[in-house]
């Protein structure tokens, strides 16, 4: 069960419209990396954790990710509110506007729509915590990309601010791995699922 405190995580206060740029932040909505695709990964690999220190992180983080998920939205929806026809044409942003107006629609900044193929829930604790370290890791490198090509300070803070939680994700995620290995046996993690094999797979 969920506390919901009507408030996001960082302010968003966005005072230009920008429908090029919200292009390219919605990459972090619907991407391959963003924040829809790790929060379903980490709150669905949650359940077949099996350390449950760990199982509890997976569902702290994949919560703080649909929080991200609410700053991303409120950029892009602050971005692209009064947009005009003109905006839309010329920033190149009116394929989208043609399908969505100016809704929230979850796709990466090439147009590809979200795909639940694009995260992994293996049932197997190794497997998964690597995923989630490269995961986070991958969005880092996109927030780096969306920084390098953005000055707008509104637009910038908030972005910083996601980065650093990326790089704290991927620390915790080492220090759930480490943890998850300790309690595992240490001769045969690498080679067998805990939850179903009692002998190594050869």
């Amino acid at each position: 069960m969920w506390t919901y405190e009507k408030r996001l995580q960082y302010p968003v206060k966005i005072t230009q419209t920008c429908p090029k740029t919200a292009q390219l932040i919605i990459s972090q909505f619907g991407g391959p990396d963003g924040e829809l695709a790790a929060s379903m990964r980490y709150l669905s690999q949650r359940y077949t954790m099996p350390c449950k220190e760990v199982a509890g992180l997976l569902t702290d983080i994949g919560t703080e990710e649909l929080a991200h998920l609410e700053i991303i939205c409120a950029m892009i929806y602050q971005l692209t509110k009064n947009l005009t026809i003109d905006e839309a044409k010329t920033s190149g942003f009116d394929a989208y506007y043609i399908d969505h107006t100016t809704a929230l629609w979850p796709q990466a900044a090439g147009g590809i729509p979200f795909n639940a193929c694009e995260f992994q829930s293996k049932g197997d604790a190794i497997t998964d915590l690597f995923e989630d370290l490269a995961a986070e890791q991958k969005a880092r490198t996109t927030y780096d990309n969306i920084l390098r090509l953005v000055q707008n300070p509104e637009i910038r803070e908030p972005i910083q601010f996601l980065r650093a939680r990326e790089v704290v994700h991927f620390q915790r995620f080492g220090e759930a791995l480490e943890k998850t290995k300790e309690k595992m046996d240490s001769n045969n993690y690498y080679f067998t699922n805990p939850e179903f094999d009692k002998f190594p797979v050869h």
